[in-house]
């Protein structure tokens, strides 16, 4: 198969679909693999790399998604919709809840497209979402902790306090990887650290492995409103897979926040769990409502393209693979959980949760 890794074109998006050890993986199979011309330099691979292991440096991004199958980072932006097309096969996050207009224009174009997030492992967990909602959830800590500082309008507090002076209220919507991964690090850095999940039995084993100064809260309006008025910084991790994220966060809630308080919402790309947060770049990260600062960045994981690149592609490479080895139907035939990752084929709306997000009709997908 003709594999292609098109440059990422999102703002300050530095990440590559692909190592060149992933690169040189399929070569060794017999397939070819296409990068565009510095796809990987902002994740510190630079062409020659890619070269030496036997991928073809190509000059442009049309030449790279001229490949059967494109594997990126990020979804489609309205430059790259010109390059869908009924017979490619691409392989990404789409986060398709949140991008009506993506959903529509790949429906349109007949592109077989299989969404990284919302493919499933054995015992239903998400192992292509997991490596980047770690890598999230920690990055919140580290930019509600920046954001928190007065320089930046924040309430001027270290997250952590010292001796004789507390530390901020953390408070962190939802148990999952992303919250796990955030109240992690939030303790590590002694900050007072409140986890709100509706599973009990998370929250328990969130005890048991949580060290520090942290209490678990189930989630429900009333307790999210108690602990949001109390929070210096909040962080959204709440997930619905493959649909839009649940608003848990009203205006009114916010309204008691004090001035300078921060919320991260990590949610952002599939909707965001806060009712007043939109998207926003890295060019541009924040913005204030009555005294709160705001970060909404919807690719996070960009800012530490050499982590997340590696961490990335480690998951997804195996895929890639299948993939690529067996095709698409083959490949989704012989692996369920691959072909839960199935959003759109053949002109279809093939996952029923962004179906129903913009009322559009749902088509099953029969491996």
């Amino acid at each position: 198969m003709i594999v292609g890794v098109p440059k990422e074109v999102k703002d300050n998006e530095y990440r590559v679909a692909m190592t060149p050890a992933g690169a040189r993986q399929l070569v060794e199979r017999g397939h070819t693999v296409l990068v565009q011309d510095q796809a990987g330099e902002g994740s510190r691979f630079p062409n020659g790399q890619y070269e030496a292991v036997g991928a073809t440096i190509v000059p442009t991004a049309a030449d790279a998604w001229a490949a059967e199958m494109v594997v990126k980072v990020k979804e489609p932006v309205a430059s790259e919709y010109g390059f869908l097309r009924p017979d490619l096969l691409l392989f990404t996050y789409l986060h398709l809840a949140a991008e009506e207009a993506l959903t529509r224009r790949m429906v349109e174009s007949g592109v077989t497209g299989i969404a990284y997030e919302t493919v499933e492992a054995p015992d239903g967990s998400l192992p292509l979402l997991t490596p980047m909602s770690e890598v999230a959830g920690r990055m919140a800590v580290q930019v509600g902790a920046h954001y928190l500082e007065r320089p930046h309008f924040g309430r001027g507090m270290l997250l952590g306090g010292v001796a004789g002076v507390p530390g901020a209220n953390v408070v962190i919507i939802g148990g999952g990887v992303v919250g796990t991964n955030a109240a992690h690090i939030a303790l590590g850095m002694d900050a007072n650290v409140v986890i709100l999940d509706t599973n009990l039995d998370r929250l328990r084993f969130l005890e048991h492995v949580l060290h520090g100064r942290l209490t678990t809260v189930a989630s429900n309006a009333y307790n999210i409103a108690e602990a949001v008025a109390d929070a210096d910084l909040v962080i959204g991790g709440v997930l619905i897979k493959g649909a839009r994220a649940p608003m848990l966060v009203t205006r009114e809630m916010i309204a008691t926040m004090r001035d300078g308080s921060v919320i991260a919402d990590v949610a952002v790309d599939q909707g965001g769990c806060v009712e007043t947060i939109y998207a926003t770049t890295h060019s541009n990260p924040t913005y204030i409502v009555d005294g709160v600062v705001y970060y909404g960045v919807a690719n996070m994981p960009g800012a530490v393209p050499r982590t997340s690149t590696l961490a990335l592609s480690n998951a997804t490479l195996p895929y890639v693979m299948r993939l690529a080895n067996n095709g698409a139907e083959a490949a989704m035939a012989k692996d369920p959980g691959l072909a839960k990752g199935l959003n759109t084929y053949e002109g279809n709306l093939t996952y029923e949760a962004v179906a129903e997000a913009f009322d559009m009709p749902f088509t099953e997908y029969e491996a």
